[in-house]
């Protein structure tokens, strides 16, 4: 005969279950206004964390300066005007070969375009010129149709190259108060909090500053294979510009998703109008290969092991963030993760028992077990 369930007991479990389930929405609650807060202030959160990130980079070279006895005003002047000079030069690296095989990339363009005439022209298409003709006519005459929106378009665009630059421009000035100041930051902390905040704040933002330099690090390494290996591949190949398309690729890599499609991209381009079909569509499936072993392999293997995550974990992140903020939240998803890592296991050990004394004989020696 089956024993029956205990009326107590199970009261007791839905009791249990309520208490727990009222907890979790309170906090559900607590996040969601959280989140709120920092969507309604987004265009002061976003120049401080985009400041915060470069500080990351930035800081072991300012802390190097300030170990020789530099001031720390100087230290960070020097080191922002540095961090300024390779922008620079990443920008050159890129603009001068391209300005300078610009003629012989404007002729394979053309060429390339009047190979694609003549292939769409043969079998199977068999498509003629006056097709040709027809299908831009009708092109143009679209365009010309929705200029009102292609303006719009134009202005929006405008409109997020201007906030990009003062985001820029912030994230920048913030960069040097931090470098400058970010010592005292704690110090400064632990005096204005009260009681175990003091102590316990403090400890959490050390943990967390060196998560997001172990992220920056991690995602600047990634990004580094990515250029050698794409690199070699189009240097094989020989592509032009593969040196600015390396460059373009490790710069891209900070940018998730949409950073590595405009470097294929531009890659794949360049070599279709240098080389031809065939290495276009070579270099096209070196770039798919590649970002397939960083997104599945490289990425999550050294995240994973400088941020304490599992591979899983990140992959998870990565696609939770694309998927609730787009660019912005793929960015964001493996350091936010990692932070909520560095505070959930700092609760564990405040929350955690004390380890149990070993028992003691009246002689003072410990009893083995």
């Amino acid at each position: 005969m089956s024993a029956s369930l205990s009326s107590t007991k199970t009261a007791a479990a839905l009791r249990t279950s309520a208490r727990v389930s009222l907890d979790l929405l309170l906090v559900a609650l607590a996040t969601s206004v959280v989140l709120w807060l920092v969507g309604r202030m987004w265009s002061v959160v976003w120049p401080l964390i985009v400041g915060l990130l470069l500080t990351t980079l930035t800081w072991p070279m300012a802390r190097f300066l300030r170990r020789r006895g530099w001031p720390p005003a100087l230290a960070a002047s020097a080191v922002t005007v540095a961090f300024l000079v390779v922008l620079v030069g990443i920008v050159t690296l890129i603009a001068v070969p391209v300005a300078s095989q610009s003629g012989q990339l404007a002729d394979g363009a053309v060429s390339g375009i009047q190979r694609i005439r003549e292939w769409v022209a043969g079998p199977p298409l068999n498509i003629g010129d006056e097709q040709i003709t027809d299908g831009f006519d009708k092109a143009v005459a679209r365009v010309q149709d929705s200029v009102g929106s292609l303006l719009t378009a134009v202005v929006s665009g405008v409109s997020t190259v201007v906030n990009g630059l003062v985001t820029a421009v912030l994230a920048l000035f913030l960069m040097f108060f931090f470098l400058k100041d970010g010592p005292r930051f704690l110090p400064w902390l632990t005096r204005q909090l009260p009681g175990r905040l003091a102590t316990d704040i403090p400890v959490v933002a050390e943990r967390s500053w060196e998560t997001l330099g172990a992220f920056v690090r991690s995602q600047a390494f990634v990004g580094l294979l990515d250029a050698v290996l794409i690199g070699i591949g189009l240097w094989i190949l020989k592509v032009p510009l593969v040196l600015p398309l390396a460059v373009l690729t490790f710069v891209s890599a900070f940018v998730p998703i949409v950073g590595a499609l405009f470097a294929g991209l531009v890659a794949v381009l360049i070599a279709l109008v240098s080389n031809g079909l065939t290495d276009a569509l070579i270099v096209l499936a070196i770039i798919v290969v590649v970002q397939q072993l960083e997104g599945n392999v490289f990425q999550p293997m050294i995240q994973s092991r400088g941020l304490g995550l599992h591979a899983a974990v990140v992959l998870l992140a990565v696609t939770l963030g694309g998927s609730l903020a787009g660019i912005v939240g793929s960015l964001l998803a493996v350091p936010v993760a990692a932070l909520i890592a560095v505070v959930w296991n700092y609760v564990r050990e405040q929350l955690r028992e004390p380890d149990p004394e070993p028992d003691e004989s009246p002689s003072g020696a410990a009893v083995p077990s």
